[in-house]
């Protein structure tokens, strides 16, 4: 077991909030603010336990680090596998920071069932960092599903009254239609790994080495695929989304924005890509077509929608299409891209979502026709508006351009087609974005439920704060970040070209042998 000196750290990160929930659990319900500040108490430990992670990281390596591994229930080749390495780091990083920041947002927009709201948020967490460390199959499916429950009562119990129930089983569906195919796949790779070893085993790690006949990788994975696809979500998979933001609660847009759909991207390049590479590199234009629709379908629906929440919402399967037609330019420049847009994403629509829950706060109506020349009457929340506006768009100088840029710079490498069809997504992103912030926050204070609003209290500063950080640092310096990354990706597409090289030798042989035996056969 690796660790950092002696302790097991990503245990700890994944299984603190545990803790918080059974603190909470014996807490009198009806002290509301001690619930609040146990909560953000654990949601900041949780993140200081979590920065060692960055500090310690080795930039030297391309192995999994912090590396924890003891049999859990060897007679079926199950471990307790858990590591990271430049691809999760900061997707952890990512979760334990806007969990914070989630808990100080929320203060004082639940007031109903505190308790529970929190004992939620707890559980999520620990079921996302799961998700993002797990090394072993078994383990990554059960984080999986352990994450659903808690999301799915955010939004069933304290989201919109009017229609939250629909939005919160139609995410349910949506994301277990998923799950049961990809357990599929996971058996039917648990038992052709004993098949041709003979021995049974769920370790990733050991998997990556498994051949597969093309054919059968096909399958297995659309499987995978469909999961991750509903996650991310990729066009035609994206119909739940709109719905389940709309309805959710503000901390809960943003961590589903924010962490929740990175899963599925996150699933492309953990499993689908690695484990799958004949069939990645022959569904190449499958997914980057499907990418290429959701980017140009995802902006111009933004262009027509009334309410706020519905257009962020809109606007990520246009992000999140960017995401997946990096990964699959198979070369450095788009996987860092991608995996650089995940946290550009996480950050820039976590804090649209932030202060669309603001202004909702004071006005209770989410409608763009029922704002106008707020710049007048909120100078603040303008302020921060029009730098995370400008982020979401990609305007240099913040963290958007750079994960953009290197992601149109990878396409452009693998096929200029795709680069140009994406770059209109980069025009018409700016077209929804600038046309919604001038009718918010320019013309005329003609509403007067808008004349008496104030502006943002401390709090909410330094909540908005703390997210603006990372959209400037990502944006002036993103060598912190993609220096981590570097020997993570270098190493990840050599062993997938090597394993895609590999198979098809092996395809040849069998077809030279198939060959012979024919021409044997025939005399």
């Amino acid at each position: 077991m690796s660790s950092l000196a002696g302790v097991p750290l990503l245990t700890l990160i994944t299984f603190f909030p545990m803790a918080g929930v059974v603190i909470l659990l014996f807490l009198d319900k009806e002290k509301k603010e001690t619930l609040r500040r146990v909560t953000l108490g654990v949601a900041l430990l949780e993140f200081l336990f979590s920065l060692p992670l960055f500090f310690s990281f080795r930039l030297d390596t391309a192995a999994m680090q912090f590396v924890e591994k003891v049999p859990w229930i060897p007679e079926y080749g199950i471990t307790y596998f858990l590591g990271i390495d430049g691809i999760s780091l900061f997707l952890v990083l990512l979760t334990t920071f806007l969990t914070f920041v989630s808990v100080l947002a929320c203060w004082n927009d639940i007031q109903d069932k505190v308790k529970e709201f929190m004992i939620c948020l707890l559980f999520l967490e620990t079921g996302m960092i799961g998700v993002f460390v797990s090394l072993d199959l078994f383990l990554f499916y059960v984080f999986w599903e352990v994450m659903l429950i808690p999301m799915y009562l955010l939004i069933g119990v304290w989201g919109n009254p009017k229609r939250r129930i629909y939005a919160a089983v139609k995410f349910f569906i949506y994301t277990m239609v998923g799950s049961v195919l990809m357990l599929v796949a996971i058996l039917v790779l648990y038992f052709h790994n004993g098949a041709v070893t003979g021995k049974y085993t769920f370790d990733l790690l050991q998997l990556y080495n498994l051949q597969v006949a093309r054919d059968i990788q096909v399958w297995l994975f659309l499987a995978f695929g469909l999961a991750f696809a509903i996650k991310v979500p990729m066009f035609p998979f994206h119909t739940w989304l709109p719905d389940a933001h709309t309805e959710a609660p503000t901390v809960g847009s943003v961590l589903l924005a924010a962490v929740l759909l990175k899963m599925g991207t996150y699933g492309f390049l953990r499993f689908s890509i690695p484990l799958f590479p004949q069939a990645s590199f022959q569904l190449i234009p499958l997914v980057s077509v499907l990418a290429l629709i959701g980017i140009v379908y995802g902006a111009l629906v933004c262009l027509v929608q009334k309410d706020l929440k519905r257009l962020i919402a809109f606007s990520s399967v246009s992000h999140l299409g960017f995401v997946m037609l990096g990964l699959f330019a198979f070369n450095v420049q788009g996987i860092e891209g991608g995996i650089l847009q995940m946290l550009n994403h996480g950050f820039s629509t976590g804090a649209l979502f932030l202060l669309v829950g603001m202004i909702y706060e004071r006005r209770h109506t989410r409608m763009i026709e029922d704002f106008g020349g707020l710049w007048k009457q909120m100078p603040i929340f303008a302020a921060f508006f029009m730098v995370v506006t400008l982020s979401s768009i990609g305007l240099p100088g913040l963290n958007g351009f750079v994960g953009e840029f290197l992601i149109l710079v990878g396409t452009f490498k693998a096929n200029r087609l795709y680069a140009v069809i994406a770059a209109t997504g980069v025009i018409l992103a700016a077209a929804y974005m600038l046309w919604m912030f001038q009718r918010v926050m320019f013309g005329e204070l003609s509403k007067p439920e808008n004349r008496d609003l104030r502006d943002l209290s401390g709090r909410e500063v330094f909540v908005l704060s703390c997210v603006t950080l990372f959209i400037f640092w990502i944006g002036v310096y993103p060598q912190t970040f993609l220096s981590r990354m570097e020997p993570t990706v270098k190493a990840y597409l050599v062993q997938v070209q090597q394993k895609y090289q590999a198979g098809v030798q092996m395809e040849e042989g069998g077809k030279v042998k198939l060959a012979q035996a024919e021409k044997l056969g025939g005399k």
